[in-house]
């Protein structure tokens, strides 16, 4: 047994919206053989599976990801070796929404915010997904806007109705923002406002820790190790940013950083599939091509987590105790300072996977082919 083999079983979820047009507000940028619907969203995140063997499950945005027939695109994702992963609700998208969502002062929005993510449950079902991942929107933009106060308690009812409606295999996994769309105040600004709701809710409520989702400078790492210690990490979003909410692809920006991230989810064996962490991705891939950015992504990841598996915990440990503060650096540096990438690409071939993903897709002739097959119709993006 080496180390390594403690990457078996560990999978990443890609996002649907991944794969549609995007960009910042200035631009956005079309592509030749952008998906058009649904089908075809989950048909490009296949061929990241297929070339990785990392990215089983396809995460979903309602309404953007509708269909007629919840079963027939189930059906679709598992002849191509998926399965449809978290159903995320969409509180931004309404002009309902312009005051907010689940803390808006007008009953009536609220209702139907909380409708919609009834209507998510109902797509879980028929989906076979188990996790409701919601991120908030909800802000102010000016003091004196709204009662701070009076903004958390509409919250908490909301969030208690939905999760008085979940099944018993359901999670709630509730994000956090520390700005935007707001600027004076985030209604989930933090983990710890997360945490609180997620507390007052009950074991099925989790967090939701997306890495650029934080002020400069802050220890991303300690928050992980927290929500592991209260066993509330319901799932990540893997992205990269140099200034705020970049959604880069991972490890772009700061490798270490994700290394650092990884270890201490090792530390607590959080990486094996039981843990109940939901390893995602949320990028939006603006001026790169999607399907190779997810392919990159999901790599990156991967072999950040190689890295931290490599750390000797035991002299580690045995460092941290005699206070030998170079020695136990040293240790988690030799792990990080390893280059994986060939044992990495050994054990692809070694599962029938190719060494390369990355080659592999370009010399599959995938990209041309949905280029020339996907002409007409309207390209997916924001909002659709």
């Amino acid at each position: 047994m080496t180390a390594l083999d403690g990457l078996d079983g560990f999978t990443i979820e890609v996002p649907s919206w991944a794969y549609g047009n995007s960009g910042t507000r200035f631009k956005v940028f079309s592509r030749p053989g952008v998906p058009r619907d649904p089908y075809e969203k989950i048909s490009d995140a296949a061929q990241v599976h297929r070339v990785t063997g990392l990215a089983p499950r396809v995460s979903l945005h309602i309404p953007w990801d509708t269909v007629d027939d919840w079963s027939d695109l189930r059906a679709h994702a598992e002849k191509l070796g998926v399965r449809l992963g978290a159903v995320n609700s969409n509180l931004f998208q309404d002009d309902d929404y312009r005051l907010g969502s689940l803390c808006h002062p007008d009953r009536r929005i609220r209702e139907k915010a909380v409708e919609h993510h009834l209507h998510c449950l109902e797509i879980m079902r028929e989906t076979g997904s188990t996790d409701l991942k919601i991120w908030l929107p909800d802000g102010l933009n000016y003091p004196g806007q709204d009662s701070l106060r009076g903004r958390q308690e509409r919250l908490a009812e909301g969030l208690q109705r939905i999760y008085a409606a979940l099944d018993p295999e359901h999670r709630i996994l509730l994000e956090y923002k520390l700005f935007e769309p707001a600027f004076y105040s985030m209604d989930i600004p933090d983990w710890g406002t997360s945490l609180l709701h997620c507390l007052a809710l009950g074991p099925q409520a989790t967090v939701v820790l997306d890495t650029g989702h934080h002020a400069p400078g802050t220890n991303i790492e300690f928050i992980v190790m927290q929500l592991l210690r209260q066993g509330r990490l319901g799932a990540f979003d893997f992205n990269s940013r140099f200034y705020a909410d970049d959604d880069l692809i991972v490890g772009a920006a700061d490798p270490f950083q994700l290394f650092r991230i990884l270890s201490e989810i090792v530390t607590a064996g959080a990486h094996r599939p039981g843990s109940g962490v939901n390893f995602m991705l949320d990028q939006c891939h603006n001026i790169e091509d999607k399907i190779p950015g997810q392919i990159r992504s999901v790599l990156n990841v991967e072999q950040a987590l190689a890295k931290a598996l490599l750390i000797d915990q035991e002299a580690l440990a045995a460092a941290q105790r005699d206070g030998d503060v170079l020695a136990a650096n040293g240790i988690l540096m030799d792990a990080y300072e390893t280059d994986v990438r060939g044992a990495l690409a050994d054990r692809r071939e070694a599962r029938g996977l190719p060494r390369d993903p990355m080659t592999a897709y370009a010399a599959s002739g995938y990209a041309a082919s949905i280029a020339t097959a996907r002409v007409g119709g309207e390209q997916a993006g924001w909002g659709a």
